[in-house]
C-alpha cells in the first residue's frame, strides 16, 4: 500500500464518522440511515472474516447482514439508535473473540500474520501471542463500553465513542505495541506499517485456515 493509498483510506476513516455522527445526531429516526451506517463496517468485519479464513465468523456475518437488509426492505427499524449499537458492540464481540480463539492455535492471528513479514522465533511466537489478547481483551472491553455508554440515554455520547473513539483506541494500541516491542525486544527484526499492509493483503496459506 503505497502513502496515497494508505492517505486516502485515513480520509475515508474520517469522512465516514463525521457522517455517521451526522446522521446519529441529526436523523436517528430514518430507517435508511440504518444502512448507511451499517454497510461498511458489516462489509469491512466479512472482508477480515474471508482473509483470515475465520469460516466461523463468516457464517455469522452473512445471515445477519442478510436479516438487516430485509428489515431494512420492510421498514421495520424505527430507530436507528439500538441497531447501531447491536451492530458495533456485536462486531466488537466477534473481533474479540475471532483473536481469542485464534490464541489457541499454534499461532495466534497475529502471529501468523506476523510470519508474513518474516520467519518468528520462540520469542516472537510468545510475543505475538500476549498481543493477540492484548487486542481480544481490548475489543472485550470496548463492547462492553459501548453498551454501557449507550445505556445512559446519549446517543450522542454514544456515538463519539463509536465513531471516533473507537478507531482513535485501535490506532493508539497498534502504535503502542509497536515502539513497545521494539524497546523490550530490539532483538525482533523490523517491520514498516507497508509491511504490515501487505501481510494483511496477502491470502494465507490454506494450511493455516481454520
Amino acid at each position: 500500500m503505497s502513502a496515497w493509498s494508505l492517505g486516502l483510506a485515513v480520509v475515508g476513516v474520517l469522512a465516514y464518522a463525521l457522517v455517521s455522527h451526522g446522521l446519529l445526531t441529526q436523523a436517528a429516526d430514518a430507517p435508511w440511515a440504518a444502512g448507511v451506517l451499517l454497510a461498511p463496517p458489516v462489509l469491512a468485519l466479512a472482508a477480515f472474516a474471508w482473509r483470515t479464513r475465520r469460516r466461523a465468523l463468516l457464517a455469522l456475518v452473512a445471515p445477519a447482514a442478510a436479516a438487516l437488509g430485509a428489515a431494512l426492505a420492510r421498514g421495520d427499524l424505527a430507530t436507528v439508535g439500538l441497531v447501531v449499537l447491536l451492530q458495533h458492540a456485536g462486531i466488537l464481540a466477534a473481533l474479540g473473540t475471532a483473536f481469542a480463539a485464534s490464541v489457541r492455535d499454534e499461532d495466534s492471528l497475529i502471529g501468523r500474520l506476523a510470519a508474513r513479514v518474516h520467519p518468528l522465533t520462540p520469542a516472537m511466537r510468545a510475543w505475538t501471542r500476549r498481543v493477540t489478547q492484548a487486542w481480544a481483551l481490548y475489543f472485550f472491553a470496548l463492547a462492553a463500553l459501548s453498551v454501557a455508554v449507550y445505556a445512559t440515554g446519549s446517543l450522542a455520547r454514544w456515538s463519539l465513542l463509536a465513531n471516533f473513539g473507537t478507531p482513535l483506541g485501535a490506532a493508539a494500541l497498534f502504535l503502542g505495541e509497536h515502539r513497545l516491542r521494539y524497546r523490550l525486544h530490539p532483538e525482533f527484526e523490523r517491520a514498516s506499517l507497508r509491511d504490515v499492509l501487505r501481510a494483511w493483503r496477502r491470502p494465507p496459506a490454506c494450511g493455516t485456515a481454520r
